[in-house]
C-alpha cells in the first residue's frame, strides 16, 4: 500500500484508496522520526527542534488526514503545530519564522479532487524527495503499525498577520498606500488561492482585484487546478479582456505555482516571465545568481547576462531547482510549471510572492504586460511534447549519436545544442515517456526538426 502513495518528490494518491487515515498516521510517524533524527544529528536539542509544523488545502479529506498525520507525529515524539487551512507556502514560512525541526503540508496540488498527499520540509524549509529522505520515510513508515502512544503535544497557531507582512515585502510601496492602482484579474482555481488572497492582498488600497473560483469549500474545481492546461486559462484570459485589466494570474490548488496572461488575454510563459522579472532584481543587486530550469528559452540566459547577473542552468523539480538556489545563492529564479524562487523566502516558492513580484515590475516598468514580455520572446519553441517509449535511454543516446558536432549534456534527460536550434529530452520518472521540448530561430526551422528529432524518440503522443 505504503509504495502506491510515494512519489519523486511528495506523496500523492487516491483517498481512500491507496491513500488513508490509517497510512497517513504511518507516514506522519516515518516523517517525524526522520526530521527529530535530523536535529539531533546537527545538534539542534532546543524546544523548536521538535517542533514540526502542520497545514492543510481546501479538499474535503484533508480534515481527517492531517489529524492522523498529526497523531503520527506525535507517536514519533515530535511537538506539533498545526497552522490550519493555508496555502503550501505559507509552511515554508511557519518553519522558518519559527525555527522548526520541519513541515508537512497536506495537498494534492494540482490534482484532480479524489487525490491527496503530504508535501514534506525539513529544517529551513529544505525539500524532502526520494533519495534525499523521502526513502527513508517510506521505510520507517512500513516498519510502524501506527497505534502507539502520543509522546508528542499539540497546538494551533495563527500565522497569518506575520506571513502578510512577510509577503508584503514583494509589493510595491505604491500599491501599499494606493499612490497607484493595478487592475487585476484573479483566478484561484478552487484552491488555496481563494484563502489567502483576501487575507494578504484584499485590503492592499492600489490593488482593484476581480476574483474568479475563490470559493474553496465545496469539494468542487469549476475547472481542474493545473493552470499549465491552456484550457483551464479561459476564464481568466476572458475576464482580463472583458473588463481590460492590466494583467491576470491564474493559481494552481495549493497556490504555490501560477500562471499569468497579459492584457490581451495571452499566457506568458513562465522561463520569458523568469527572464523579465529577473531584471528587476538584478536593477537592485548586480551581479547576482539567478536560476532556470534547462527547458528555458535561451533569451532567459541571455537576458540574465544583459541585466548583468549571473545565469545558472538546473535540472526540473523544485527537489532541484531549491538545491541550486542555496548553492549559487541565487536571488531568484523560475520553472517552466509556474514554481518561482525567492531568495528572501528561504530559497523557496511562492505564488503569493510570485504575483506581488509581478504585479509590482509591471507597476514599475511602465508598458503594458506584452511589451514587457516581447523582448524575450526572441525564438520559437515547439512546447513540451510526449512520445512513447520502452527503452527511453536507447532512445536518448541515439539522439546524440544523431548530431554528433552538437554540445551535449545530461544534466537532465539530455540536451544537444546546434547553435541555431537545440533540443532537451527528459525521460518521465513514471511512465514509459519522454518529454521533447525544442527552440530554434523560426517556425519553419521548429517543425522541421521536431519531425527530424520525432523519428528517433518512439510514438508521438497526441494530445
Amino acid at each position: 500500500m505504503l509504495e502506491k502513495v510515494f512519489k519523486a518528490y511528495d506523496v500523492r494518491a487516491t483517498v481512500p484508496d491507496p491513500l488513508n487515515e490509517s497510512v497517513a498516521r504511518r507516514i506522519g510517524y516515518g516523517a517525524g522520526r526522520l526530521l527529530l533524527e535530523e536535529a539531533e544529528a546537527a545538534g539542534r536539542t532546543g524546544e523548536a527542534d521538535r517542533r514540526i509544523v502542520v497545514g492543510r488545502d481546501m479538499r474535503p479529506h484533508s480534515p481527517s488526514l492531517v489529524e492522523a498525520l498529526k497523531a503520527g507525529l506525535r507517536e514519533a515524539g515530535a511537538d506539533v503545530i498545526d497552522v490550519g487551512l493555508v496555502d503550501t507556502p505559507f509552511i515554508y514560512f511557519a518553519v522558518n519564522h519559527l525555527n522548526a525541526a520541519g513541515g508537512i503540508q497536506t495537498t494534492a496540488s494540482h490534482n484532480p479532487i479524489q487525490y491527496n498527499g503530504f508535501k514534506i520540509s525539513r529544517h529551513e524549509a529544505r525539500p524532502v524527495g526520494m533519495g534525499s529522505g523521502l526513502d527513508r520515510i517510506q521505510e520507517y513508515a512500513e516498519c510502524h503499525e501506527g497505534n502507539g502512544e502520543l509522546v508528542g503535544t499539540e497546538s494551533d497557531m495563527n500565522l497569518w498577520d506575520e506571513y502578510r507582512v512577510h509577503v508584503h515585502q514583494f509589493l510595491h510601496p505604491d500599491l501599499i498606500s494606493g499612490a497607484r492602482k493595478m487592475k487585476v484579474v484573479v483566478d484561484a482555481s478552487n484552491g488555496m488561492a481563494g484563502t489567502f488572497m483576501p487575507r494578504i492582498f484584499g485590503d492592499v488600497p492600489g490593488l482593484e482585484i476581480t476574483p474568479i473560483n475563490f470559493e474553496n469549500d465545496k469539494g468542487v474545481f469549476v475547472h481542474e487546478p493545473n493552470p499549465l492546461v491552456e484550457a483551464n486559462l479561459q476564464q481568466v484570459r476572458d475576464g482580463v479582456v472583458q473588463l481590460k485589466a492590466d494583467v491576470g494570474i491564474c493559481f494552481d490548488g495549493d497556490a504555490d505555482r501560477c500562471m499569468v496572461v497579459d492584457e490581451q488575454g495571452t499566457p506568458v510563459g513562465c522561463d520569458l516571465l523568469t527572464a523579465w522579472l529577473a531584471k528587476g532584481f538584478l536593477a537592485e543587486e548586480g551581479g547576482a545568481s539567478i536560476i532556470f530550469d534547462l527547458r528555458s528559452s535561451h533569451s532567459v540566459s541571455e537576458i540574465i547576462k544583459e541585466s548583468g547577473g549571473v545565469p545558472h542552468r538546473s535540472r526540473v523539480g523544485h527537489v532541484f531547482m531549491k538545491g541550486k538556489a542555496r548553492e549559487t545563492n541565487a536571488v531568484f529564479g523560475g520553472e517552466l510549471s509556474g514554481h518561482f524562487y525567492f531568495r528572501d523566502n528561504f530559497f523557496a516558492d511562492s505564488g503569493a510572492m510570485a504575483f506581488a513580484a509581478v504585479v509590482s515590475s509591471l507597476l514599475d516598468c511602465g508598458q503594458t504586460m506584452s511589451e514587457a514580455i516581447q523582448p524575450a520572446r526572441r525564438y520559437v519553441q515547439s512546447g513540451e511534447i510526449n512520445f512513447e517509449t520502452e527503452d527511453k535511454q536507447a532512445a536518448m543516446d541515439a539522439l546524440v549519436a544523431a548530431y554528433p558536432s552538437a554540445e551535449a549534456d545530461m544534466l537532465d534527460g539530455v540536451t544537444v545544442d546546434l547553435g541555431e536550434w537545440w533540443c532537451n529530452v527528459r525521460p518521465s520518472n513514471t511512465e514509459p515517456l519522454l518529454r521533447l521540448n525544442l527552440e530554434g530561430p523560426d517556425e519553419a526551422t521548429v517543425n522541421e526538426k521536431v519531425n527530424e528529432v520525432s523519428a528517433l524518440l518512439g510514438v508521438r503522443v497526441e494530445e
